[in-house]
């Protein structure tokens, strides 16, 4: 009975952080790729340019705080740096609502991202080892849900005005602070003062990050593929493929339920099999998939490239979180965490600027080329790698420790 209950309360308290990261995400979404676009050219009178380096400050700032973050949740509580993020957001969205100045407008896209980076660092330090890529995929489901559901959402009920679309969108940052506020974090959460000091934990940290070979190239070359995206998806769907965008809603929605259908199941897949052809196969089939979207102009085709993505994105996405966990050491997992995860952001921060040099001449289209192109070479890298680095004796180590304890 005492058993059950010790296991019981941080399942539900996993669950509970997993829909605030929902509610997170979803606002992030809506924000980023449909309220932020509307806004700048419609309500504030402002260039794209504008949109696609507010997009990077936003990703920036998430970035480079997270590593700061880490370091704050090594030695307070997960519950105080969680509600100080969302304070700093609250911020953001109301320098949203109250001016239509380009500098606001980067300010607020700045204190969002910073108010958003605790919340991915807590739910991974929440994570049993034993089944880490399983319930990576639990994460990356309620992930992909927000991230995909808050921009279908807000495209839904646009044609309202921007007062009403901000409204919506403070509305489930709203119901997001609420659950936070519900949340009880176990003490295994509330991660423990560390005895190094941050210089001895980035030692630690990079000792090991040293032997993961392409890990730190790929983490970075991965997300600057997918940022270079991000300013032009709608763009490139409405101008190219020709969807309405109620279509491209669905497009967004069916791809989306191909990732979360498939998250956990490959998750678990990955726990049990795991090894390289998961990375491998994964970005490969992405970046098919994606070269494939700029050849066709239906919207059936559009629909089944979108799953295709989906399902190639849910083979990749525990594997590759799996496999940065296998490198993170013991008694520094909130800065590790932190100062990763920031390694990995700074390509969402490049992707964005890039892909705008890209479309500078007119076409859109080499945005997505390039993206392609990139996720393939990420494929044939794994492919090409030492197959010890895909299960490190660090990470066999680890699970050995916390079975026996």
């Amino acid at each position: 009975m005492d058993i059950s209950n010790t296991v019981e309360v941080p399942r539900q308290s996993f669950t509970r952080l997993a829909v605030v990261l929902f509610f997170m995400e979803w606002v992030r979404g809506a924000f980023l790729v449909a309220y932020l676009p509307a806004y700048a050219l419609e309500g504030g009178g402002l260039s794209s340019s504008i949109v696609g380096i507010a997009v990077s400050v936003h990703y920036l700032t998430d970035s480079l705080i997270k590593g700061f973050t880490g370091y704050l949740l090594d030695r307070f509580s997960g519950r105080k740096v969680l509600h100080g993020g969302f304070a700093l957001s609250l911020i953001g969205l109301l320098l949203m609502a109250t001016t239509h100045d380009a500098w606001i407008l980067l300010a607020a896209s700045a204190c969002l991202g910073a108010g958003f980076s605790p919340v991915w660092i807590i739910c991974m330090s929440q994570i049993r080892e034993e089944n880490r890529a399983q319930q990576a995929g639990i994460l990356y489901a309620y992930w992909m849900a927000g991230l995909g559901l808050g921009p279908v959402t807000l495209n839904l009920v646009m044609g309202w005005g921007l007062s009403i679309s901000l409204f919506i969108i403070g509305l489930f940052f709203a119901a997001g602070w609420i659950m936070a506020t519900a949340l009880t974090l176990d003490d295994t959460a509330a991660v423990k003062r560390p005895e190094l000091t941050v210089n001895q934990q980035f030692a630690a940290l990079w000792d090991k990050v040293k032997k993961g070979g392409f890990l730190v190239p790929g983490m970075v070359l991965q997300t600057t593929a997918g940022g270079i995206l991000a300013p032009f998806l709608t763009s490139f769907a409405v101008k190219y493929v020709g969807l309405s965008h109620s279509q491209l809603s669905i497009v967004m929605l069916m791809g989306g339920a191909g990732v979360i259908t498939l998250l956990v199941p490959m998750g678990k897949w990955f726990d049990h099999a795991g090894g390289r052809w998961f990375l491998v196969l994964g970005f490969g089939i992405f970046s098919a998939a994606l070269l494939g979207l700029t050849s066709i102009s239906s919207f059936a085709g559009a629909v089944g490239f979108s799953v295709l993505l989906g399902c190639a994105y849910a083979a990749l996405l525990p594997s590759w979180n799996a496999l940065m966990a296998s490198y993170i050491p013991e008694n520094s997992v909130g800065t590790s965490w932190g100062l990763l995860f920031s390694i990995e952001g700074l390509g969402v921060v490049i992707g964005p600027l890039i892909g705008g040099w890209l479309a500078s001449a007119g076409n859109e289209l080499l945005p997505f080329q390039v993206s392609a192109c990139m996720f393939g070479l990420i494929s044939v890298v794994y492919l090409l790698s030492p197959s010890r680095l895909f299960a490190p004796k660090e990470r066999s180590a680890s699970k050995s420790m916390i079975s026996s304890s």
